[in-house]
């Protein structure tokens, strides 16, 4: 731990100008995303997810994104979990990735809301089999007993379901992240890094050069 002050990487594999952004933040995004797939980044759709509860307390972890859909962004989880009951308190949120090969991420504020049952159940019927029932086996964010409380019920919920079609949880499904501002970052010597913030006004993205 000695060493974290001088612990630093030099970031000069691309350039980030106004031309390379363009007017659109969600087709860069997808440009993005699919650059940080060819690179082979590890997980690229994972996003950090940052709530706030009723009394202003953040808390931040990692979700995968699973669908850029009507330009939002998809993510699926437990309603019930903390995140969920943050979510019903508060829909202001914030994503994060980071693609630390590309030496870039992004940064995006918005609104959260349910997604439709249908879209839910067309997402969790695709979903591996293990983890359909992994989602009926964890009452996400309550204390259990013990590791092997869960390792019993979901062994007890596999045999009960065996050759069967396993039904999705009422209390499992979507959100949808509706972007009101969303930032690319791109890493640059001498930490001058880029920074482009696409703000939605009314129906338009404007779109600003921030200071590093």
């Amino acid at each position: 731990m000695n060493d974290l002050a001088h612990m630093r990487q030099t970031y000069k594999r691309s350039v980030l100008s106004e031309k390379t952004a363009g007017t659109d933040p969600l087709a860069l995004f997808s440009l993005w995303f699919s650059e940080a797939k060819e690179e082979g980044e590890l997980e690229p759709n994972a996003m950090s997810l940052a709530t706030v509860d009723k009394d202003g307390q953040p808390s931040v972890r990692i979700v995968l994104l699973k669908g850029l859909i009507r330009n939002e962004f998809q993510f699926f989880t437990n309603y019930h979990s903390y995140k969920g009951k943050n979510i019903s308190e508060n829909n202001r949120v914030a994503l994060n990735f980071f693609w630390p090969k590309l030496e870039r991420q992004v940064r995006i504020e918005g609104i959260a809301t349910k997604i439709s049952k249908e879209e839910s159940q067309g997402y969790f019927q695709i979903r591996p089999r293990e983890s359909q029932i992994g989602a009926h086996t964890s009452n996400q964010s309550s204390v259990v007993p013990s590791r092997e409380f869960l390792e019993e019920k979901f062994a007890s919920l596999s045999k009960e379901w065996e050759g069967k079609e396993i039904p999705m949880p009422e209390f499992w499904g979507g959100y949808s992240v509706s972007p009101t501002k969303i930032e690319f970052w791109q890493g640059r010597v001498g930490r001058l890094h880029d920074r482009i913030l696409f703000a939605k006004e009314k129906e338009n993205w404007v779109r600003t050069r921030l200071s590093p």
